[in-house]
């Protein structure tokens, strides 16, 4: 490595915060030069936890662009926010990272992948669950084979958000709580395991009026992947032992069955792989040590592509089959019908998300899981 990624920084509500001070300095291949929001608080309270920004706050991303020449934008505001800095991160010759949700639509996102590869640019979402040991792991067993067929998955999620937290945060108001803000990550993690795409699913959702919450907290949705059927089931406002953000996963082979979990609550490495054999000795499998994790394993996956002149994992470019993946669950939901991932990834451009209509500027609160 000869030198540094210089990387600007937009978007500093409470989680492009916890990205300036508790992610971006252990990324040594990454400086960051600058930080951009809108909000003048905003940038008071990250000048207050992260004193080495002072003099390189910005209010609007131009400025920023002038005053500190990055290689690279980092965003992290609110989802109105991705596509339009994204798009003028482009257009202004930088390599981009953004955080999921990519774009709130299959042909906005579509549209930025072309842009960015007619420049000859990098863009990558944040897709951050992938960068645990027992994903990885969890992906390796299916890639092996030694357990025979996989015939299927059972996923769970809980965690309690019943009372309404004060002030609100923004995950409460959001149209999609569930499938967008957190399935996203769960959908993601099924194609890294299975190494594959699905081709259908039924998804239901419901809101039975606890926790304030405008959209539904809660989902169920049956995912086929070929023959391997995937049972999903996740919840905001569940009483039972919450989860780690990953989830519980059980995983049936002809010969034996795999449970993992992974994330432990404020990005903490949390891991577990078992695998149990029907013949043999149940055993926990050592798990890989990693560098980083997390969020510091996508923006230090997004530095070593950039150095390493290659498409980052999670590039936009992959990304679009996570977003069709999550918007087609979104759909099945509102239509109640199957959808055929054939035909969502041919023509799901037109639809949205609906009620994402904030501002780009906004910078509501975030959940802190994403």
């Amino acid at each position: 490595m000869t030198r540094r990624i210089r990387i600007l920084q937009v978007g500093l509500g409470d989680w492009g915060r916890d990205w300036a001070w508790r992610v971006n300095p252990t990324v040594d291949e990454a400086e960051v030069v600058g930080y951009v929001d809108s909000d003048p608080p905003a940038l008071a309270l990250l000048a207050k936890r992260l004193p080495v920004s002072r003099g390189r706050c910005f209010g609007s991303l131009a400025d920023g662009i002038q005053a500190t020449q990055p290689d690279a934008l980092l965003v992290t505001t609110t989802l109105a926010g991705h596509a339009p800095l994204v798009r003028a991160g482009l257009e202004a010759g930088l390599h981009v990272i953004v955080e999921k949700p990519f774009t709130d639509t299959l042909e906005t996102a579509a549209e930025l992948v072309s842009l960015a590869a007619a420049k000859g640019l990098v863009l990558m979402v944040s897709q951050n669950y992938r960068f645990f040991p027992a994903s990885r792991i969890a992906a390796q067993l299916v890639r092996e084979g030694n357990l025979g067929e996989l015939h299927g998955i059972g996923i769970d999620f809980r965690r309690d958000y019943s009372s309404p937290p004060k002030p609100r945060f923004r995950l409460h108001s959001d149209p999609q709580p569930l499938l967008v803000d957190m399935s996203i990550h769960h959908f993601d993690l099924l194609r890294l395991v299975l190494g594959r795409e699905p081709d259908r699913a039924l998804c239901v959702t419901a809101n039975a009026g606890i926790g304030g919450f405008d959209g539904p907290p809660t989902a169920a949705a049956s995912i086929f992947f070929g023959d391997i059927l995937v049972s999903y089931r996740a919840s905001w406002i569940s009483a039972r032992a919450k989860t780690p953000w990953a989830g519980e996963w059980t995983m049936e082979f002809e010969n034996g069955y795999v449970y993992w979990t992974s994330r432990g609550d404020n990005g903490v490495l949390h891991d577990k792989v078992v695998v149990t054999p029907r013949r043999g000795t149940r055993r926990v499998v050592e798990l890989p040590a990693m560098s980083r994790i997390d969020r510091a394993g996508t923006l230090g996956e997004f530095a070593a592509a950039l150095l390493e002149g290659r498409e980052p994992e999670t590039s936009g470019r992959d990304n679009l089959a996570t977003l069709a993946f999550t918007l087609a669950a979104v759909e099945s939901s509102q239509s109640q019908a199957w959808m055929e991932m054939p035909q969502v990834k041919a023509g799901l451009g037109r639809i949205a998300i609906p009620g994402n209509g904030a501002p780009p500027g906004a910078q509501a609160k975030s959940a802190p899981h994403s």
